[in-house]
């Protein structure tokens, strides 16, 4: 990819007017093992206030990773249904966590739960978040899909869908897809373009099946990147940067 003429997505062009980023529960951790490391949660807020205050409308859904991981819990004996409810109350925990920092930053935040908690949130309705995203607030979708046996990813593609994203951003700690883990082997090669077929087919680590499907039935087209250098999500909104496009 062609370095950025600028690292200020607000002193450059944006490929995108609406976006989908999704982020994984592991970012809020920083240095930590698990919970949410409030420093990391303000760095990650500090990108996406600087993009929406470039006029990118902004949808957010953040794993549940850094607190509980329904899958994991299953495997340690619960029934996996309940184990995924424990998740998406997980979910809306980091999503609270982020509309304080984007609220602090100086980005309007609001959080959208699938299963209604007033108390806290509000519950999700498309007309509610198209009112939202419409009027400038980061609209974070919490609590997953409402049930169980579907993961985030899923559930950031099927919010992309129902709010007219563009593109759904998977911010993760590599800088694309890889056709193994570059962190065990070192041979592993990095893919600059994937259609969503090569995707299901090689059954690559970008999302679950569910979700790749989902956006390629709704020609939604994905990008995977690493958000953990600072300026990274300023670079890919603006089509520059490293990245792995998964389109048709």
């Amino acid at each position: 990819m062609e370095p950025a003429a600028s690292s200020d997505p607000a002193r450059a062009p944006a490929r995108f007017r609406r976006i989908l980023l999704k982020l994984s529960g592991e970012m809020l951790m920083g240095a930590g093992a698990f919970g949410i490391d409030i420093a990391a949660v303000e760095r990650l807020a500090g990108e996406i206030a600087a993009i929406r205050a470039a006029g990118i409308d902004v949808g957010l859904v953040v794993g549940g990773g850094n607190i509980f991981r329904g899958v994991a819990g299953a495997a340690r004996g619960l029934e996996r249904a309940e184990a995924d409810q424990i998740g998406m109350l997980a979910t809306v925990m980091n999503s609270i966590a982020l509309r304080n920092r984007l609220n602090a930053a100086g980005a309007e935040a609001v959080v959208l739960s699938a299963i209604p908690m007033d108390a806290i949130c509000e519950p999700f309705s498309r007309a509610r978040a198209l009112q939202h995203l419409d009027a400038g607030s980061v609209t974070i979708f919490a609590a997953g899909t409402g049930s169980p046996f579907f993961t985030t990813d899923t559930a950031a593609v099927l919010r992309a869908a129902e709010t007219r994203c563009e593109v759904v951003l998977k911010a993760t700690k590599v800088d694309g897809v890889y056709s193994a883990d570059p962190e065990r082997d070192p041979e592993a090669r990095r893919y600059e373009r994937l259609s969503y077929g090569e995707v299901l087919e090689r059954d690559l680590a970008v999302m679950d099946a569910a979700a790749v499907a989902l956006a390629r039935d709704n020609a939604i087209p994905i990008i995977v990147f690493s958000i953990r250098e600072e300026g990274a999500l300023g670079e890919v909104v603006q089509g520059r940067g490293r990245f792995t496009l998964v389109t048709a």
